[in-house]
């Protein structure tokens, strides 16, 4: 996650409490999306941006999650998402990011 991410979520976290922010993520690998997870609930683990340090335990979840998917528009989700269903590992996703949830997050949906 870029620095400037880092700081739009922790400025989003200081302003509306970090209770009531859901990180949705959309990453195309599962490592990635590990780290991202990791990032906004555990801090940077980088230790190079604004929440480096700053365990903010927010609500992270993948886009492939079922939880997600039940809140989308179906006609939106067709058009915009289940393309990439077809062509990435969309459980190795999910798994990664529930797995970097369950250990570091205080808040879930």
């Amino acid at each position: 996650m870029d620095l400037q991410n880092q700081q739009r979520v922790k400025d989003a976290a200081d302003k509306f409490g970090a209770e009531n922010l859901v990180v949705i993520l959309g990453s195309s690998d599962a490592e990635g999306a590990e780290i991202y997870a990791e990032t906004v609930t555990n801090g940077d683990p980088t230790f190079a941006g604004p929440l480096a340090g700053v365990p903010l335990g927010l609500a992270v979840y993948d886009i492939f999650e079922q939880e997600i998917r039940e809140e989308a528009d179906a006609s939106i989700w067709e058009e915009q998402i289940s393309m990439m269903e077809m062509v990435l590992d969309t459980e190795a996703l999910a798994k990664a990011v529930k797995g970097v949830r369950e250990q570091y997050g205080k808040y879930t949906l």
